[in-house]
């Protein structure tokens, strides 16, 4: 059988074509495939903010053409590049599994000293959702005390607008899909040879960080490729259903339909992150509708039931607690890169290794202000989060975590932990044995609860995804009193006490 894949000419695009094509050719050795690369609208027009084009689906309406005048079998397209009004006469047969949907900072190096004394940050972006969700995330999150914050249009593929950055003085950052920056980065074809070795020496002269999907969620489906066919063509349907990601087909039309809710286009400043993890569906929300109605919820969705309780039966408390510093022991020469899970625990004396990940925002903000350059965060969803910093560091990283020394609890050979403070609880906990369901902010606060009050083990607990629900199930398990029911995790605790409130 031959094939007919068609895409837009950018090395971006085309290499997304290969892997459908890949993908394809591994399920079907014997198949053919011819590649067909053209221009688009949205190719021709580099003047004008995408938000500003008048025309509907610019990167996508011309190849349409082509599937209906039956001149190709099949289209690659970015998810979100798609308009959100469905055609009847053709149909998105297969979407590959999701690259990291998140957003990149890159700042030029050279303009650190220049940033810090004028305390301004101008950014190339053309897009209304980072300019509104970001600005104020830059100015607490960033070591520049910043004052003001400016975008900038820029238009063109991943390497023009990098270097469009490089060479304006003025300019001292850029955003970018994550998810372009790292394809492009391990594409193996040997056409790519040249972009890749480009692109690496322009991120010698950047820091980066990832932006965080609860401050700045992304485009809808973004980071999701769609393979379009005409409607009624099974035998396509057939192979493409071999290579088609249902997970992320769904949290992409989820996304979608909540852009859609709002009237669609690239001109809104909303961004929707959904991802779907093993004990429900998260979803961020954020950004302004063109109604003046301002978006801004962090969901989850349980994978099961949650228990009803009176308000009376719920407990929670804030983690009360001396955090007393530790020597600070010497890294392993080899350790390049730190996860800190509080800002406590990172010491004074401290020198970063290279690369800094923190476990949540809080951490992040902290740190910046302490004047350490952040790398992005686990966003308070545990430590089994991946940071998927690999392909932009170009070296293996070792991590090492910063904690508290009973972290011990959670340590692992891919994250050992390197103890800088004590915690010493102050005083002891209120009554709890007539309560039903707890929700703990630590493993400590739950392991010193539960030696005070033993009863309470076979109760209902909460806390979130992270380390505290692998402390709280491994002393359950230890001691048999392990039941998925009565163990559930939440966001935080207001999500936990609003959903669990009879």
């Amino acid at each position: 059988m031959r094939l007919r894949i068609s895409a837009r000419k950018s090395d971006l695009a085309r290499l997304q074509a290969y892997m459908v094509g890949d993908a394809l050719k591994e399920k079907n050795p014997h198949l053919e495939i011819e590649y067909r690369f053209k221009e688009s609208l949205g190719d021709k027009n580099l003047t004008d903010p995408l938000w500003q084009i008048p025309e509907k689906g610019v990167f996508t309406e011309d190849f349409y053409g082509e599937l209906i005048r039956g001149e190709t079998d099949m289209v690659v397209h970015s998810w979100k590049d798609l308009p959100t009004e469905h055609k009847s006469d053709t149909v998105i047969a297969a979407t590959l599994p999701r690259a990291d949907q998140r957003d990149l900072l890159l700042l030029k190096k050279t303009h650190f000293e220049k940033i810090q004394q004028t305390h301004t940050l101008r950014v190339f972006s053309s897009s209304p959702r980072r300019e509104y969700n970001l600005t104020d995330f830059f100015k607490n999150h960033l070591p520049f005390s910043l004052e003001s914050v400016h975008f900038e249009s820029v238009r063109g593929n991943i390497p023009t607008r990098l270097r469009k950055l490089l060479e304006n003085p003025d300019v001292d950052g850029l955003i970018v899909a994550k998810a372009a920056l790292d394809r492009l980065l391990v594409a193996r074809q040997e056409e790519f040879q040249e972009v890749r070795q480009q692109l690496r020496s322009y991120l010698s002269q950047l820091n980066w960080a990832v932006l965080p999907l609860s401050i700045n969620p992304n485009a809808a489906a973004q980071g999701a490729l769609a393979v379009e066919i005409m409607n009624g063509r099974k035998d396509l349907e057939t192979l493409l259903k071999n290579i088609h990601d249902e997970s992320t087909f769904q949290c992409a039309q989820k996304e979608r339909a909540w852009l859609a809710s709002f009237g669609g286009g690239c001109h809104q400043k909303i961004g929707v992150a959904v991802l779907s993890r093993p004990y429900g569906e998260i979803t961020f929300l954020k950004g302004l509708t063109d109604q003046g109605q301002i978006l801004d919820t962090r969901t989850l969705t349980p994978a099961h039931s949650i228990p009803q309780f009176p308000a009376e039966q719920l407990w929670s408390s804030e983690v009360r607690a001396e955090r007393i510093p530790l020597p600070l022991k010497p890294f392993a020469s080899h350790i390049n890169a730190l996860y800190v899970a509080r800002a406590e625990a990172w010491a004074e004396e401290l020198k970063s290794p290279g690369f800094v990940w923190t476990a949540g925002l809080k951490t992040w903000k902290n740190l910046a202000q302490k004047g350490i350059w952040v790398h992005g965060c686990a966003e308070s969803l545990g430590e089994q989060e991946e940071a998927q910093l690999e392909v932009l560091a170009g070296v293996p990283l070792h991590w090492t975590k910063l904690s508290h020394e009973e972290g011990f609890e959670t340590s692992s050979e891919k994250l050992p932990l390197v103890a800088t403070y004590r915690l010493q609880p102050l005083g002891a906990l209120a009554p709890i044995a007539n309560k039903e369901c707890f929700f703990w902010n630590s493993g400590s606060q739950f392991l010193h609860a539960v030696q005070e009050a033993p009863e309470i083990l076979k109760k209902h607990h909460a806390c979130g995804p992270g380390n505290t629900y692998k402390v709280l199930r491994a002393y359950m398990e230890k001691h048999n009193a392990f039941d998925p029911a009565r163990l559930n995790i939440f966001l935080d605790q207001e999500d936990w006490r609003q959903q669990c409130t009879k």
